[in-house]
């Protein structure tokens, strides 16, 4: 399903009804665009939403950063840009099993990555401006999407 986001309180807002959707799951969700797409800028709003505390930024040269949000959950944010071409296990299973895992730049570990999952795609329109794609993979991510208008 494709969204247009037209400021950044369009991009709070949407980050805080995937927040509601997605409170105290197993899920993880990955996040596609070009750099400066504002896919750490999402992720940070997404976090606050779910009452993560410390800052987030973007985990570019750390690869990963773990939060804890309100009701306790677990909230990974990886960005696998870094990791174009890495093929060896780097133990992101563990990660996908308990809590809340966002992935930017998921293409870079596509196999990693779990079937069931929910993919953004961002797509820069204008300075506050993007498109966003929209999309379940499987069915627990069909559920949780159900009804999204």
């Amino acid at each position: 399903m494709k969204l247009i986001l037209n400021s950044l309180l369009d991009t709070e807002a949407f980050a805080q009804k995937m927040a509601d959707r997605l409170r105290g799951q197993t899920i993880t969700v990955t996040l596609d665009g070009d750099l400066g797409a504002g896919k750490t800028a999402w992720t940070r709003f997404f976090g606050k939403a779910l009452g993560v505390k410390r800052t987030i930024n973007s985990p570019t040269f750390t690869i990963m950063k773990s939060y804890t949000t309100a009701d306790g959950t677990p909230l990974y944010h990886m960005d696998a840009y870094r990791l174009e071409g890495a093929h060896q296990d780097l133990g992101f299973e563990e990660c996908f099993e308990e809590g809340i895992c966002v992935v930017e730049w998921a293409d870079y570990i596509a196999e990693q990555i779990p079937a069931d999952h929910i993919s953004i795609s961002l797509k820069e329109t204008g300075e506050t401006s993007r498109e966003v794609e929209l999309n379940a993979h499987g069915p627990q991510s069909r559920k949780l999407l159900e009804g999204w208008e």
